[in-house]
């Protein structure tokens, strides 16, 4: 599962909204709306977060393995 928990963390970190990111830079209002319910974007779009962010991909998502979270110990 992705998780774009970091990317919040990144933006306050870096000082930059989800205003700036839609007036300023360009990403759609439709694909932070998909960020905000957990769905899938492009790479294109992890590589412009990326951009205006000046962040890798680490900064803006994170992968958990299900399968890790649902084995018995």
């Amino acid at each position: 599962m992705i998780l774009y928990s970091p990317l919040w963390k990144t933006m306050k970190e870096k000082g930059i909204s989800t205003y700036a990111l839609i007036n300023k830079h360009g990403i759609n209002n439709g694909t932070l709306w998909r960020i905000r319910k957990g769905r899938a974007i492009s790479t294109t779009t992890i590589d412009a977060l990326c951009k205006v962010l000046k962040c890798t991909p680490n900064d803006v998502l994170l992968f958990v393995d299900e399968d890790e979270e649902n084995r018995p110990t």
